[in-house]
């Protein structure tokens, strides 16, 4: 499978269940339910030919209904929503899927992530067997998850016989993920970046505003075509349409050897967002 926009072929990840994923997506976190239809119709236009939203995230219904009116064929398009945490469990997982595709207005998916592992919970394991229920029965093509520790991937890996295809995690230089990488990579895990830019505080950091005067491109360019050239799937995120396309023109620069250097440098483990193994938002 090849995901073309107007302009260009998009790099694509080849998962470990055969699925292919385009490796530059767009995200709808925090975009608002009124907003977002507009906001992924724009996303769609500029050529993004995937998405990913979530169950908490309230939207599913505009971006649905983006997706659908289009004009785009459904088979070009990359669909990824995500299970929130108080659905967790066999039974709970399969209702709350039928609610997020109702909402979606799609015959199928192609991405299922449980959130949050939620351990203190334990019950992603079950979870997770529902996903592989949905699987089998043709209305989700990849099942993975997000924000899931070593420790949960070999858990969830040992007591369900499968291998999640992407584990997606907050990432972004200051906050590189080696270890994790490094445990996705010798088990056939695609990485994949939530909050690639740091939610816009790495867009006055020096080290990525001189690189972009090197190159001629924007910080948030920079910052996306790290990621890209790591061989993570990223799914920037903007409101704005000249950022939104802006954010797609990533294809035509590469970052040299001692540019990604200086960006890999900036790792110091930093999170923006929550630690995934003390969260228990909607437990």
């Amino acid at each position: 499978m090849t995901f073309r926009s107007e302009t260009c072929t998009i790099p694509s990840i080849v998962l470990n269940d055969g699925n292919v994923i385009p490796q530059l997506g767009f995200g709808v976190f925090q975009v608002p339910p009124d907003d977002v239809y507009s906001v992924v119709t724009a996303a769609l236009e500029a050529g993004y030919r995937s998405i990913d939203t979530a169950a908490i995230y309230g939207n599913e219904e505009g971006t649905g209904r983006a997706i659908r009116e289009s004009g785009l064929p459904r088979d070009e398009i990359y669909v990824t929503t995500k299970l929130w945490n108080s659905e967790q469990g066999y039974d709970s997982t399969l209702r709350a899927f039928d609610v997020s595709m109702a909402r979606l207005g799609l015959d199928y998916l192609d991405l299922y992530l449980i959130h949050w592992p939620m351990a203190q919970a334990d019950r992603y394991v079950e979870t997770f067997k529902a996903f592989q229920t949905l699987k089998a029965h043709g209305r989700v093509r990849s099942i993975g998850v997000s924000n899931f520790t070593v420790g949960d991937l070999e858990r969830v890996i040992g007591e369900t016989g499968e291998i999640p295809v992407v584990n997606q995690i907050e990432l972004h230089p200051r906050l590189a993920q080696r270890e994790l990488r490094a445990f996705h990579d010798a088990n056939a895990i695609a990485t994949e970046a939530w909050s690639p830019l740091g939610q816009g505080t790495l867009l006055d950091d020096h080290t990525i505003v001189a690189i972009a005067n090197q190159v001629g491109c924007t910080p948030a360019q920079v910052i996306i075509r790290w990621h890209l050239q790591l061989g993570i799937i990223v799914i920037p995120k903007s409101v704005t349409p000249s950022r939104i396309a802006a954010n797609f023109d990533v294809f035509g620069f590469e970052l040299t050897r001692e540019q990604m250097q200086a960006i890999n440098a900036l790792d110091s483990g930093a999170r923006i967002g929550p630690d995934p193994a003390t969260f228990t938002a909607g437990m």
